[in-house]
């Protein structure tokens, strides 16, 4: 039976390195594919405040791009850092 490892009584998803997403650079137009550590996701209250963003590596340019509910799900079962932004209310 496999057991998936356990953080602060949370279960974690091991995801193989060898996940792999396509992207593309909106400056240099550029397709290509990257792993999993070289992306990240914010998911925010809103559409406007749920993203991704990578480095171009053709390029070298901040790509940022807006992430939809099917991306976030994409994004971090595929292992992607994901950064949950909050609002406080003030």
């Amino acid at each position: 039976m496999n057991k998936m490892p356990v953080v602060s009584g949370v279960p974690t998803v091991v995801v193989p390195e060898s996940v792999r997403f396509k992207a593309a650079c909106p400056d240099c137009r550029e397709r290509f594919e990257l792993a999993a550590a070289a992306i990240r996701l914010a998911v925010g209250a809103s559409r406007r405040t749920t993203f991704y963003s990578f480095t171009c590596p053709q390029c070298g340019a901040a790509v940022r791009k807006p992430a939809g509910e099917r991306i976030v799900e994409l994004l971090s079962g595929g292992g992607v850092r994901t950064l949950r932004l909050h609002t406080t209310g003030l």
